[in-house]
């Protein structure tokens, strides 16, 4: 089963279209469900993803933060509730496509490790030069500090087991450094490149400034913890029940 979700603040008018999407796109699944997590918005964002689920009739669950607690939290309360063994992940203002999460799930079927990441890739960003300037820095400065492999750490579209999730330590804006922390397990991290499409409604809860670097004590925290991990290889168990 995979279960997608969404951490959503004020995007009562981006969810109802995106929902139909992800609906459509799993439609010939034999199962999957849609969580979407409320951090605390102030429009009726919880009210129009029901809605938008009774219209495509897909099985939704609908969590709401009485007080924004950010992002990460978000997708951790989410996960929390999910009942698939694969999570996918998107960004709740539409700029993913769910027309890629097959090929996630097509890149995950080759993964030769229990703890894995397949990352989206946006090589093609509809943001402005600018701002593609800066992430492109942020990237290179996070990728050579922590190696993790991807060129895109903002992607909100990734895939990953539900069990890896549940057993990354957890911090705000842990989310921004997901495959460095599934690497830290000893898992293996795979790139798609995926579609980058424009906000339709709203605006970013995010800028630029925020996202590309207020994280540097959050990336020295993720090198302190790769510095102390072990990866545990168990040779042989054996088991011996008394007579």
């Amino acid at each position: 089963m995979i279960s997608v979700v969404l951490p959503a603040k004020n995007e009562a008018e981006n969810l109802p279209s995106l929902i139909n999407e992800i609906a459509t796109t799993l439609a010939s699944r034999d199962n999957f469900e849609i969580i979407v997590v409320d951090d605390g918005s102030s429009d009726n964002t919880f009210e129009a993803s029901i809605q938008a689920a009774e219209l495509v009739g897909a099985d939704i669950t609908m969590i709401r933060h009485r007080f924004s607690a950010g992002q990460s939290t978000a997708l951790s309360t989410g996960i929390q509730h999910a009942k698939g063994e694969l999570i996918v992940t998107l960004d709740a203002d539409g700029q993913n496509d769910p027309a890629d999460i097959p090929a996630l799930v097509a890149m995950a079927k080759s993964a030769d490790t229990p703890h894995f990441c397949v990352a989206g890739f946006r090589k093609k960003r509809k943001d402005t030069a600018w701002v593609r300037f800066q992430s492109r820095i942020a990237n290179n400065i996070r990728n050579s500090l922590l190696n993790d492999g991807v060129p895109d750490t903002g992607c909100g579209l990734k895939l990953f087991p539900r069990d890896t999730f549940l057993q990354l330590p957890y911090f705000d804006h842990m989310h921004r450094y997901l495959p460095a922390l599934i690497k830290r397990l000893g898992g293996n991290i795979y790139i798609v490149e995926v579609n980058h499409r424009d906000r339709q409604a709203g605006t970013s809860n995010y800028n630029a400034w925020n996202r590309a670097w207020v994280g540097i004590s959050d990336m020295l925290g993720v090198m302190w913890l790769q510095k102390r991990s072990r990866i545990i290889q168990i040779e042989k168990t054996e088991q011996h029940k008394a007579k």
